[in-house]
Formats: C-alpha cells, sequence, structure tokens
C-alpha cells in the first residue's frame, strides 16, 4: 500500500480500474463525488506519472501536460469507455469543481502573503503584463503576416484569442462580439479562435516548465514562487518544523471561508457582471490588509491551499482534459503558421516579462510565469501552468493576468473589429 500511483495506493489504483470497467459493463458510471474521487485520482495521476517519467520533457511539466491532453486524445480515440466520459462530464459541468479548486488556491496563497509585499505586488506585476501584452501584440502580428496568414487574421483570429483569458471569459465573448459586428454565424467564429487558444496555453505550460527548470540552474533569477524579493511570510515556505500544525476547526472554517467568498464573487456576476473569480481575489486581499482573519485561520487556509495542491491538480486536470477539451479543436491548429505565429505570441509575452521584471523589482522567473498565464486557457490554464512551473502560489497573480488583462483584451479587440476588422 505504501507503493503509490501519486496520491493512490497501488493495490487501490487496480481496483478503481476494476470498479470503473463493472459499472462501464452495466451501461452507467456514478457522477457523485466518491466515483469523482476514485477515478479521477486514477486517471489524473496515472496520466501525470506518464509525462513526467519521459526522458528529458518531464522536467519540462509534460505531467501537467499529459494529465490535461491525455484524456482528451483517449476520448477522442474512444479509448475511454463512453460512461466513464460521461460521467465525469457531468461531474465537472455540475460539481463546480475547478472553481473550489481555484477559491482554495486563492484564498489561502492571498492569506499566506505578507501585507506590504501583497499591495506592492499586485502594482509591480501590471508592468510585465502591459509590456508582454503590446510586445506580444506587435510580434504575433508580424509573424503571422509574413507567414502569409494576413494581418486581420492574424490579430482578430489568433493573437487576440491567445491573450483573452480562456474559453468562457475569452473564446465565447471574442465570437459573439465578431459575428454580433460582423454579421457571420458565431458557431464558426467559435471554431476558429478556439484553436489558438487550446494551443497557446499548450505552449505556455512547456515554457513554464522550462522556467522551473531555468531556475533550479539558476537560483538567483527566481524566488522559488515569492515574486519579489523580501517576500518572507512563514505561510508561504511552510510552517516551521517545530510548530504546532494548524487545528482541524480552523482548516474547516477556511473551506468556508474560501466557498463564502466565491459565493459572492458568483452573486457580483450575476448582478452587476462583474468577474466572480476577481471579486473573490478582492475581497481575500481585503479580509488579509485588513486584518479580518485570525493567524490560526490564516494558517487552515494555507492548509487547505497545501492539500489541494499536492492532491486536486492533476484530477483537476485530467476532468478538464476530458470533458472540456476537444482534441479535434486543438489539432485544427496544426498549421505551420497557425503554430509559428502562436509561439511566437507566447513566447514574446513570456521574454518580456523576464526580461521587464528587474526594472520593476520582481524576479524574472515569476513575473514570466505570470506572463505566460496571460496566454492561458483561463482558469484551467492557470492551473496546468503553474502546476508545471511548481509555483501554485502564484495563483492570486495569475489571476490578474488572466482575468483582468484577459477582459481588457476582449474589450479593446471588440472595439478595433468594430472599425477596422469587419
Amino acid at each position: 500500500m505504501d507503493l503509490r500511483l501519486g496520491v493512490v495506493p497501488l493495490p487501490l489504483a487496480l481496483v478503481i480500474a476494476a470498479l470503473i470497467a463493472a459499472f462501464a459493463a452495466l451501461g452507467q458510471v456514478p457522477s457523485d463525488l466518491l466515483m469523482a474521487i476514485a477515478a479521477l485520482s486514477l486517471g489524473g495521476f496515472a496520466c501525470a506519472e506518464i509525462g513526467g517519467r519521459i526522458p528529458l520533457l518531464g522536467s519540462l511539466g509534460f505531467a501537467a501536460i499529459f494529465a490535461t491532453f491525455l484524456p482528451s486524445w483517449l476520448v477522442h480515440a474512444g479509448l475511454l469507455p463512453k460512461p466513464l466520459t460521461e460521467a465525469v462530464s457531468r461531474f465537472t459541468d455540475q460539481s463546480n469543481f475547478l472553481y473550489l479548486f481555484i477559491a482554495a488556491i486563492i484564498v489561502g496563497s492571498i492569506l499566506g502573503l505578507d501585507r506590504r509585499v501583497l499591495v506592492q505586488g499586485f502594482l509591480k506585476i501590471l508592468a510585465p503584463i502591459a509590456a508582454g501584452s503590446i510586445a506580444a501584440l506587435g510580434v504575433g502580428c508580424a509573424v503571422g503576416v509574413a507567414l502569409g496568414l494576413g494581418l486581420r487574421h492574424t490579430l482578430f483570429k489568433i493573437v487576440v484569442p491567445i491573450m483573452a483569458g480562456g474559453v468562457g471569459e475569452g473564446a465565447i465573448p471574442l465570437s459573439v462580439g465578431y459575428a454580433q459586428l460582423g454579421g457571420q454565424p458565431q458557431g464558426g467564429l467559435f471554431a476558429e479562435v478556439l484553436p489558438p487558444v487550446m494551443f497557446g496555453s499548450l505552449t505556455a505550460i512547456v515554457l513554464a516548465g522550462a522556467l522551473n527548470l531555468l531556475g533550479k540552474r539558476a537560483p538567483s533569477l527566481t524566488g522559488q514562487g515569492r515574486l519579489q524579493p523580501g517576500e518572507e511570510d512563514v505561510a508561504l515556505s511552510g510552517p516551521a518544523p517545530t510548530a504546532a500544525p494548524p487545528d482541524l476547526e480552523a482548516i474547516g472554517a477556511a473551506a468556508v471561508l474560501a466557498a463564502t467568498l466565491y459565493l459572492l464573487g458568483a452573486l457580483a456576476q450575476r448582478l452587476w457582471d462583474w468577474p466572480g473569480p476577481v471579486v473573490m481575489l478582492g475581497l481575500a486581499v481585503v479580509i488579509k490588509l485588513a486584518r479580518l482573519a485570525t493567524p490560526a485561520l490564516e494558517a487552515g487556509a494555507y492548509a487547505n491551499y497545501r492539500f489541494f495542491r499536492a492532491n486536486v491538480t492533476y484530477p483537476l486536470l485530467f476532468a478538464i482534459g476530458a470533458a472540456k477539451t476537444p482534441w479535434e479543436k486543438l489539432v485544427a491548429a496544426f498549421t505551420l503558421p497557425t503554430l509559428a505565429t502562436i509561439v511566437a505570441t507566447v513566447l514574446t509575452l513570456t521574454a518580456t516579462g523576464f526580461a521587464v521584471a528587474r526594472v520593476v523589482g520582481l524576479y524574472p522567473i515569476e513575473a514570466a510565469i505570470v506572463n505566460a498565464c496571460h496566454s492561458g486557457q483561463g482558469g484551467t490554464g492557470d492551473v496546468a501552468i503553474l502546476t508545471a512551473a511548481d509555483r501554485m502560489q502564484l495563483m492570486p497573480f495569475a489571476q490578474i493576468a488572466t482575468r483582468i488583462a484577459g477582459a481588457i483584451t476582449v474589450t479593446l479587440a471588440l472595439i478595433a473589429f468594430a472599425r477596422y476588422g469587419r
């Protein structure tokens, strides 16, 4: 039982596989929480184990890549039992699994930050994001035009979708806006802008893994998850070896706090169309800055963060890959000019963050990773990118790059499309 596949003991992995096969043979795999815990743990950690053990590539974040994209291919190839795929899709759609994870990660990492550093970090990270967005826009369009894709197609169908904030917050609003402004069917436009979003996220995952590898070889370039020098909060680096662990009631209270902040964000989105995750992030910042959480509650929130990062990341990526990542859309991006344009855009965005970081007093590798999240597949991309980089504590800053910068990108793109894109 001590021989494990991720966190799953090997004998249990064999039992779970047999259980899934038995339920699939009966025609329906349960889509409840209990089956999800077993099936997603087995699938997520098995895929991550395969990707992480590939020579050379394993150190470039391929555990996260395989945990996300291998299940997508397995569904496309019909190698996952259809009842299992349907159960995973139902659970992912109905349980809000992704936002439970993001809530725990954001609240735990925010409450573990030093208050002074928190304010400075949020202000400073805007500089590399803005500089990277402008540079990526110029380089991406130049590469696309040089390869014969045309300026309008490159700008509106490739470069802008990459930085738009994912599928739900980026590709869908863009395609709806393009359809309304251009008088074209929204479905066809969505099929055009989705592949750059997905392959851009894949490129960012690989770059994040490479940055993690660079950080191990050049320690002076990284804060090992800390955004800037002087960020020395106990919670971020973990409690001291002699410190008592947080009590179970504090961990439970922190879980309720995370759920409450998510629901407040969801209500704000319903009432005023404010992005729910950004509202949640802002409320967590207010709680930290106003000292509304006790040290025990902060320690409980950080314990939840560590639990979700270690045990839930790969199962979540497996669910996203199987339920939310259509393999056909990803393959549609595989033309040489489009691939070159996507890689050039994401590489420029990430490299600019690396270059600008020292100017504003940030660690280059951390700033580059946050910039890479600007080209990610929304919240799912943030999880995969930060997992590949082994820096999940950057999630609050990744949300700024994804949500706020993505919303600004979509708004400016639709204004430009109304004047020049039709």
